[in-house]
């Protein structure tokens, strides 16, 4: 678990030096009028600064109704309130259609871009165009390898093989011994990287499903027949929430005993977690990206602030179990967990 403890070091730390610039220089009492101020802002929808109103735009590789993409979204449009910044969004889980839509705003002359690399090859040249044209780039989410070199100024997310990585570690701490990574998205350069970094650390036996996650009843039938050929298989794992309830249901179809595990967090994985539906979850902090990406632009514009010192900015991974599933349940019913 050396793995879990470094990651959450990490955040911390990321936490800590956000937090303590935004306090610095300010009393308690001066501090907290400045908090109870924003917040107010926000809740009547005014914005607590008064720099000019710049246009962020957004463009990741979601396909259509993925939840996590909408955590994303929120805690995006709660900075941009606060930061006085109109918010643009698009997405398509296609590469080149998303390159299409980077350069369409490109073309409109948005002040800053947020963009996801998960199909980096075919992302590169339209980021350059960006930075080329003036524009700053924040990349999250996907891509951390990548965003250094592609121009952007910095990248917010979980490093993907360290999160593979910790659920290799959960797994051997669980006494697994057969797993199925399953993959829903052909391409996704992290997805790879989520099941190889958990191979690496598995002492176990892991093999990787792939299905297409855009038809949720043929990603049952894949989980279920592989449950059903193999009852020796003791866990699958899941990459992303929505696809948590489809192997859970493939379990109880084919009658196995296999533990459900998953990436990342919403109100149903936090009701599978307490319920014992799911073993574990690794989270990692998606409004967190959205709204750190937008605050991050913003500062950048501002007083040409860059965070993370040539390092990605470390939101996860954490992992999620019964036990914290209670007290998020409140933050994952509102939207932002």
């Amino acid at each position: 678990m050396a793995r879990v403890r470094t990651g959450v070091r990490a955040i911390g730390a990321v936490l800590a030096a956000v937090l303590g610039a935004s306090l610095a220089g300010c009393s308690a009492t001066g501090g907290k009028r400045a908090e109870d101020a924003r917040r107010a802002a926000e809740a009547q929808g005014r914005a607590a600064v008064d720099t000019p109103r710049w246009t962020f735009a957004m463009v990741t590789h979601s396909g259509d109704g993925d939840t996590f993409w909408d955590i994303v979204q929120k805690g995006a449009r709660q900075a941009a309130v606060k930061d006085n910044v109109k918010f643009l969004y698009a997405h398509s889980d296609e590469g080149q259609q998303q390159a299409q839509l980077v350069q369409t705003y490109i073309d409109q002359k948005v002040d800053g871009l947020i963009v996801t690399l998960a199909k980096p090859d075919a992302m590169k040249d339209v980021v350059a165009k960006a930075t080329r044209a003036g524009i700053p780039v924040i990349t999250v989410n996907s891509g951390s390898a990548e965003s250094e070199a592609y121009g952007a100024l910095t990248h917010i997310g979980q490093d993907e093989t360290v999160a593979g990585e910790a659920v290799g570690d959960e797994l051997d701490r669980r006494g697994r011994k057969k797993a199925v990574c399953v993959l829903h998205e052909q391409g996704n350069v992290g997805h790879e990287q989520r099941c190889s970094g958990a191979a690496k650390t598995f002492d176990g036996d892991l093999r990787n499903l792939y299905v297409d996650g855009t038809n949720m009843p043929d990603v049952q039938a894949a989980i279920e027949a592989q449950l059903q050929t193999d009852p020796s298989i003791d866990a699958v794992v899941t990459l992303g929430a929505p696809f948590a309830d489809a192997a859970v249901q493939a379990k109880r179809t084919a009658g196995s005993e296999a533990e459900i595990d998953t990436f990342d967090l919403n109100a149903k994985v936090a009701a599978g977690l307490e319920s014992g539906d799911l073993g574990f979850a690794v989270d990692q902090q998606p409004y967190l990206q959205g709204y750190e990406a937008v605050d991050l632009l913003w500062l950048y514009r501002y007083n040409a602030d860059v965070l993370g010192g040539g390092r990605p900015v470390l939101t996860g991974p954490q992992i999620i179990t019964e036990k914290d599933a209670a007290e998020l349940k409140d933050f994952t019913e509102r939207g932002t967990r």
